[in-house]
């Protein structure tokens, strides 16, 4: 029996998916990558354009031709990673988006797999705004 992903497989899980099925044909590979439809009349259609999207996504290839790069570094993705230094750094895309300037303080609230970031009044050392992670998801 031939395992298929119920729903579309991206990034890393694609491309370790693509290489376990190097010897399938294309439609195939999509299919069992997640890339179907099944009609009405249980009639599976395969989304071949949606797969090459998401294979050239994962493979870091941007196809958005309104993105507006001005070849001065990366755009910006609403992800970060922690670095070897077990830093995250937000950016200052977003940092100028939100207004903030240096100095500006925050208070650190953890939940479970997230983090809450409180702006606060550095006037009054009281809450000024809430930006969470939520918001960007």
């Amino acid at each position: 029996m031939t395992e298929t992903a119920t729903t579309p497989l991206t990034g890393k899980a694609l491309l370790q998916r693509i290489k376990e099925l190097a010897d399938v044909p294309v439609r195939e590979k999509a299919k069992r990558c997640g890339y179907y439809t099944v009609a009405k009349n249980n009639q599976v259609r395969v989304n071949v354009a949606d797969f090459y999207s998401a294979l050239l996504e994962a493979r870091g290839i941007a196809l958005s031709p309104e993105s507006s790069k001005d070849g001065r570094g990366r755009e910006p993705t609403y992800r970060v990673s922690v670095h070897k230094n077990y830093q995250i750094v937000i950016g200052a895309t977003y940092t100028q988006a939100m207004g903030l300037k240096p100095g500006d303080v925050f208070e650190i609230k953890l939940g479970y797999k997230h983090i809450h970031l409180i702006q606060m009044d550095s006037d009054k050392n009281g809450v000024k705004d809430s930006i969470e992670d939520d918001e960007n998801e």
